[in-house]
Parts: C-alpha cells; sequence; structure tokens
C-alpha cells in the first residue's frame, strides 16, 4: 500500500439528473475520476436500501458486489471493495467466492471488507435471519475463519456452530497471495476490535476526536498484545472528518445550511490547506488512510480536491 492512502466511497446512487439507464456509467466515471485523482481505494456499501444518514430507504440502491465486478472493467489501478459487507448477507463460503471472483476479474485488486450487520429492516424485507448482536458477531468471527482459510488452503473444512465447509473448493485461486486484504468495519469495544486484532490487516473507524480514537487505538493494542501480534501490522482508516471546498464562500454556505450537529458528524467545510491542517494529527496518531464519500466529493472538480489534499498531506 501506498503510504497515504485514499479511499473514495460510494454509498449515494442519488443522481437527480441521471436516468435509470445511465446510472452506471456516471458511477463508473466518479470511480475512473477518483483513479485519476490518485484515490487508492474505491468502495461501495452493502447494503439492499438506502441508510438514513445518508438519504430515504427508498432511493436506488445498487448491488455491491455486481457493481464492483463492473467497476473492475471500467479501471485499472484502484483496489475495490465493500465498507463493509454484512455477515448475515451471504454464506461466507459463497461471499469468500465472490470476493476471489473479483480479485481474479480485477487482477488482484480486491478488499474483503466485512461487518456484523445492522440494518434491520433490510433484513426483514428481504427476509433474512437478523440475530442479536452477540449471535452476529459470533457468526463474524466464524465467517472470518472461513475466509482465511478459503483463501489460503486449497480444500479446507470448518466446523462451527453456525457454518461448516467441507473441503471447500476457491477455483480459481485469489491473484494475491493469501488472499485479499481483510478490512474489518466499526470500532466496538468488546468484540470488533478484538476481531480485528485476530483477523483484519485493515479497519475502518468512523470519524470521532482524536482522544476518542486514540483511546480505541490503545485498546487494539491490548488485543493485539494478548495474542502477540504487532499492531503496526494493521493498516488503520478512518471517514475523513471534512468536507471538501474550493474557497470560503463555499465553506460558508455549507455552514448556513447544515445545523452543527450535521457538521458534527460529517465533517467541517475545509480548503485543501484547512483539511491538511485538521488531518495532519490524525496522520500523526497513526492513521494512515482516510475515505472520503461521495454524498460531499461527488464531481470530478471535487475528486480532483482530493486528490490534491492527497498529494499537501503525502
Amino acid at each position: 500500500m501506498t503510504e497515504l492512502f485514499f479511499g473514495y466511497h460510494m454509498p449515494n446512487f442519488s443522481f437527480p439528473e441521471v436516468p435509470p439507464e445511465g446510472l452506471f456509467d456516471h458511477v463508473a466515471k466518479l470511480a475512473s475520476a477518483a483513479e485519476n485523482a490518485g484515490f487508492d481505494l474505491v468502495t461501495v456499501m452493502d447494503h439492499f436500501y438506502q441508510i438514513g444518514v445518508i438519504g430515504s430507504e427508498t432511493e436506488p440502491m445498487l448491488e455491491s458486489y455486481t457493481t464492483l465486478g463492473a467497476l473492475a472493467a471500467r479501471t485499472r489501478r484502484v483496489k475495490l471493495g465493500t465498507l463493509v459487507t454484512g455477515v448475515t448477507y451471504r454464506n461466507p463460503a459463497l461471499l469468500v467466492k465472490e470476493v476471489t471472483t473479483l480479485d481474479v476479474i480485477s487482477g488482484g485488486r480486491a478488499i474483503f471488507g466485512i461487518g456484523a450487520a445492522w440494518n434491520e429492516d433490510e433484513h426483514r424485507g428481504y427476509g433474512f435471519e437478523f440475530p442479536p448482536v452477540r449471535e452476529r458477531m459470533n457468526r463474524l468471527d466464524e465467517a472470518l475463519q472461513i475466509a482465511r482459510l478459503m483463501f489460503s488452503e486449497e480444500r479446507p473444512g470448518f466446523e462451527g456452530r453456525y457454518y461448516r465447509i467441507e473441503r471447500a473448493l476457491n477455483n480459481p485461486r485469489p491473484i494475491q497471495p493469501g488472499g485479499p486484504p481483510i478490512l474489518i468495519g466499526g470500532t466496538g469495544e468488546q468484540r470488533t476490535l478484538r476481531l480485528v486484532a485476530k483477523y483484519a490487516n485493515m479497519s475502518h473507524w468512523f470519524a470521532s476526536s482524536l482522544a476518542d480514537l486514540q483511546r480505541k487505538t490503545d485498546i487494539l493494542e491490548g488485543y493485539c498484545a494478548q495474542i502477540g501480534r504487532d499492531p503496526a501490522e494493521i493498516f488503520r482508516t478512518m471517514g475523513a472528518p471534512v468536507i471538501l471546498v474550493e474557497n470560503e464562500r463555499e465553506a460558508e454556505q455549507i455552514r448556513q445550511r447544515l445545523p452543527p450537529e450535521a457538521l458534527a458528524r460529517i465533517g467541517q467545510p475545509s480548503t485543501v490547506e484547512q483539511a491538511a491542517e485538521r488531518l495532519r494529527p490524525y496522520v500523526d496518531a497513526g492513521f494512515r488512510g482516510f475515505t472520503f464519500g461521495n454524498p460531499n466529493v461527488n464531481t470530478a472538480e471535487k475528486i480532483a480536491l482530493a486528490g490534491e489534499l492527497k498529494k499537501t498531506l503525502g
């Protein structure tokens, strides 16, 4: 991976000016613009309904792995993955097969993003089981074990409480040795960070105060110490707590339009120079990756600003 890692996240597929038949072409153009601007990763959500922090649940939502496979044919360099797949949505062996196929199609650019899932409405709507969080975490643990086995062994077996595989074939093999990097989303202190320490190559955290993230980092390092793992092996990424703008006039317009609580959640309006100043303490604290979402970075011009920011920080 590069020294500083920028991800372009696309949770939003609502573009009023784009007809349905042009939706994927527009998404592909955004992904290509991110690649051209120097982004390292393009991700989509693994949801079937739009989520409340982005828009109405009835807004358009493309299925993640179909979309990523198509984007693999439209891009050449960026890594591709979900941020992140809910463990309850697919049998884990099938999921590993899908991610492996993405790795083959993309020439070794897949990332295996996974988490415990949370959106009960879409589970109910699609008829997916939605067990209590403790069981979802247990399922996530088993799914991660299966992923490691199927990425690295020829005919693995596994017998867990929730899942099993028997001499499972995963052919063709992943292009990346050992399989695509495993990215676990979330910062739950009792279970999620413990799983990050045990299985993850990458982690993705929501933007928060530096003090809070440092506290969670300390917890993660404690879990790593318990199992004898170097925490430096885990590449920590986070949502960038900024909204990129071209100038102070645009920043002020956003401040007038959005309430303070919304800005606290999605980030402060910032020029490239201001954003670099805001992100530098996180870089100094060991965060090497930042994610920018297309609800805010939604044009080629805004994507180019993020590319300038990466150069400024890097």
